[in-house]
């Protein structure tokens, strides 16, 4: 099954940076994962695997974190998830294309504080739940940002992480090769 881990925590600098994207594939195939391909610095990794995504989740954390040192957590999806969040986007033509963002857990997400979130004022920043993702448009004007992955994870006691609408539209692609 060919799947997309999107590392949470991902950073240039520090204790959570990844010296090279080509060390990462030769590690992570060392381990067993197959056909291992990664998208920019900031950890997109598209991989092929015979365990659950919850098993593929925990061996990409821990051959990073014994490898690198790094303790990222690690968010599991499928090509049909990331198509689905693609093709449902909110935001029409009257957005800035570059400033919608997807927020992806591996968590369920409780009714209750997706709602009072849903109903919360931000402002320019604009979030809507979709059922593969939540959308968060934030504009370039809105600074600093109230809605980001920090806040969300507080509010919703999950682990989340964030890409942007291109970068989730290239890994699909990716997927196709």
């Amino acid at each position: 099954m060919q799947v997309i881990a999107l590392l949470r925590g991902v950073t240039p600098t520090g204790k959570n940076r990844i010296p090279k994207m080509s060390f990462l594939v030769e590690i992570l195939e060392k381990v067993g994962l197959k056909k291992v391909k990664t998208y920019i610095q900031s950890g997109n990794v598209i991989l092929e695997t015979e365990l659950s995504k919850g098993e593929t989740a925990k061996l990409i954390h821990d051959t990073i974190a014994k490898e690198i040192g790094a303790d990222l957590s690690v968010i599991i999806k499928e090509k049909n998830q990331l198509q689905i969040a693609i093709e449902e986007n909110p935001f029409n033509e009257n957005y800035d294309f570059s400033r919608i963002h997807l927020v992806f857990t591996n968590d369920s997400m409780g009714e209750d504080e997706l709602k009072k979130l849903e109903n919360k004022d931000f402002g320019d920043e604009k979030f809507i739940i979709g059922s593969e993702c939540l959308y968060l448009y934030l504009p370039r004007d809105a600074s600093p940002k109230r809605l980001n992955t920090n806040y969300l994870e507080k509010q919703l006691s999950i682990t989340m992480t964030m890409r942007k609408l291109n970068v989730v539209e290239h890994l699909v692609e990716l997927c196709k090769k």
